[in-house]
Formats: C-alpha cells, sequence, structure tokens
C-alpha cells in the first residue's frame, strides 16, 4: 500500500546532482536561519530532502543532512563537512522517536505521492519531539500529480497541493499550523509538533478506524487505544481485522485498516472534549473520507457521532454515509466502559468487516 519514493525522481538527482546544485542557488537562507534559532543550540535540527545542502549551514548545529540520493549528499557533505549524512526515504526515517528538535523540508515533500503524504508526515511526527518547529515549502496547484510539463531536469514526480487540503493533513498528521503563505507557485507553511496521534492512512483502505480524541498515554507512546485495559487491539485481533498488536503501521500495511481521532486535542479522558470540537473534527474526517474512499468508516464511541451528526444513533451501522461512505459505530472500548465485553467488541468489528466486504 505504502511504497517508497519515486525512483525515477532519486535517479534524475543521481545522474545530474552538480548540475541541479549550480542551477538552483540558496534563496531562504534567512528563513533557515529562523528555524535554526527556534531549535535552539546544541539540539538536534534536520534538512529532510537537503539536496546539494545549501542551507545546512544556516539551520545551525548539529545537523542531520537527509536525502534519497546518494550523490546530493556527497555535495551536503562539501557544502557542510560538520554536517550528519543520511541516506534515506522520507517515508522510511531511520530515526528513534522523539530524537529530532526541529525539521526544514525545501521542496522534498512535494515528490511524494498525495495519497502517501500522510504517511510520510506521520514518519516525521514520530521523530521530533513534542513541540518541535517544522517548515515545509510545498508546490501549489489544482491536485495535479505527475512530471511538470517544462521541466528543466525532466523525470522527476510532483504533487500539487492548494492550501486547505494541506491544512487538513499536516492537521492529522499531528502538527499544529501555523503561518501559511502562499503564492501562485508555491506554499511556504511552519508547524509545531503537537502532544497528540498522527492519522494513518493511506489509499485503497479496508476500513477507517475513527477514535474519539487520543488519551495522553495514547500521544506519548504513539499507538491509539494503546492503554492496557482497552478492549480495541484484542477485539481487532479476535476478530481478524488485524495481526499485529498495537501496530497501526502494520495494519495499514498488512490489512489496509487505518486510523484517525474525531478531536487531535490530546486529553486525560474523552469526557473533557466539548461539542464544537467534535463537530469541526467530523468535518476534518469527511473531508478526508471523500479524499481518499475507505470502503467503510468505524466510529469508536457513540459521543462523537452524537454530537457531530446523530444525538439518538445506536451501535450498528447507521442511515447516514460520511464522504459517500457507510458508517458503523461502536461502542467506546475504555476500560471504563463495564457495559460491554470483549466478546461484545469483537463482534462489532465482525460487523464492520463484513460491511466492508460489500461495500465496494
Amino acid at each position: 500500500m505504502i511504497r517508497p519514493m519515486d525512483r525515477g525522481t532519486i535517479a534524475v538527482y543521481e545522474q545530474r546532482a552538480k548540475e541541479w546544485r549550480d542551477r538552483r542557488p540558496a534563496r531562504f537562507a534567512e528563513r533557515a536561519r529562523a528555524l535554526g534559532r527556534a531549535v535552539g543550540r546544541g539540539r538536534v535540527r534536520i534538512d529532510a530532502g537537503c539536496g546539494a545542502g545549501l542551507h545546512l549551514r544556516d539551520l545551525g548545529r548539529p545537523v542531520v543532512a537527509l536525502d534519497a540520493a546518494h550523490a546530493m549528499l556527497q555535495l551536503a557533505r562539501e557544502a557542510a563537512p560538520h554536517a550528519w549524512c543520511v541516506q534515506a526515504d522520507l517515508e522510511r526515517l531511520p530515526f528513534r522517536r522523539g530524537s529530532i528538535d526541529g525539521s526544514w523540508a525545501l521542496a522534498s515533500y512535494l515528490h511524494i505521492r498525495r495519497d502517501h503524504l500522510p504517511w510520510a508526515l506521520r514518519e516525521l511526527q514520530q521523530v521530533v519531539s513534542v513541540g518541535a518547529s517544522a517548515s515545509f515549502t510545498m508546490r501549489r496547484g489544482a491536485a495535479a500529480e505527475g512530471e511538470l510539463p517544462g521541466d528543466d531536469f525532466p523525470g522527476r514526480f510532483f504533487a500539487e497541493w492548494e492550501p486547505e487540503p494541506l491544512r487538513d493533513v499536516l492537521t492529522g498528521a499531528g502538527f499544529e499550523v501555523g503561518a501559511m503563505e502562499s503564492t501562485q507557485e508555491w506554499i511556504n507553511v511552519q508547524v509545531t509538533r503537537s502532544r497528540t496521534l498522527p492519522d494513518v492512512v493511506g489509499p485503497e483502505m479496508r476500513v477507517l478506524v475513527c477514535g474519539l480524541n487520543p488519551s495522553l498515554y495514547a500521544a506519548d507512546v504513539g499507538v491509539g487505544f494503546a492503554r492496557p485495559g482497552n478492549r480495541f487491539w484484542p477485539a481487532a485481533l479476535a476478530a481478524g481485522l488485524v495481526s499485529a498488536d498495537r501496530d497501526p503501521g502494520h495494519a495499514l500495511q498488512h490489512h489496509a485498516v487505518g486510523m484517525t481521532d474525531l478531536v487531535k486535542r490530546a486529553t486525560v479522558g474523552a469526557d473533557e472534549l466539548k461539542k464544537a470540537e467534535y463537530v469541526e473534527g467530523m468535518a476534518r474526517v469527511e473531508r478526508l473520507v471523500e479524499w481518499l474512499q475507505p470502503r467503510v468508516v468505524c466510529f469508536v464511541g457513540l459521543a462523537g457521532w452524537r454530537a457531530a451528526k446523530d444525538k439518538k444513533a445506536t451501535a450498528g451501522e447507521q442511515p447516514e454515509a460520511l464522504g459517500g461512505r457507510p458508517v458503523y459505530v461502536m461502542p467506546n472500548p475504555s476500560g471504563l466502559n463495564a457495559h460491554s465485553k470483549l466478546d461484545d467488541f469483537t463482534e462489532h468489528l465482525r460487523g464492520v468487516i463484513a460491511l466492508a466486504d460489500v461495500s465496494v
């Protein structure tokens, strides 16, 4: 479901790295220095898709220079001998959780397919620390994908975005969106890593599971429904929805089961949420569903659907679709819900699977 970054694009950069460097002078030195100051002295920052490394010195130290093209990293080493050079894919970041304190991404994530961008942003969100600043430059356009007509480096893949859909994806990925500046061709956006869970979503999902909101515990470990005593994962395993415990990445890649939350704000308990938050979150989730078109959406916990859609809703398939896709609502599997047992949740998830199997 999620594949590596476009190989053709990397091949262009491998073959024409020096020519690219000579035609693309550094243009955003002050912006890079501002990010470096925000990160602070002695804290690790990353140039994610560094190319020839023309902004590495401006970002400050210590700095990780990451690129998928080895030829670009050789040039980056020349530009900034102090940089820690890493050859890796933006969709497979090789860093431990919370090890990076700031990220600079100048025209790099625009080489990722639109429906793969949530996954790549999840990778970044998991490796940067809570409160970390990140900067992105994306190509603006009406959702086009592929090679650009008249590109002076033909063979490269580009994905275009408009500001509001990009804002949705960044919010879903667990970032608080700050300043966003748009021109006819580019979008520059500054974000902060929130203490929350990122969406784990992609194309061709069989089921999109939507929780109410992350608990602080779940946000800190990076897995929804992770608290001991929560019965979602045991029920999902018993129902055959997933085959690995508390592993949302595996669920998406091997079972086409995605995950999101109605409200991104993490709390001790869902009872802290307000109706307005549910309504706003439902609008975002509906846009997500309209875009990615999972076979079925499963809302875990009745409170959100009741607050935003149908105050009299009961568990099971709903009469109202969302984003053109069928909806199933099931009780909250939190250990605080003593009214339902593990077998009950398992049966609900079997119902979700059955609904997905008949939905196209």
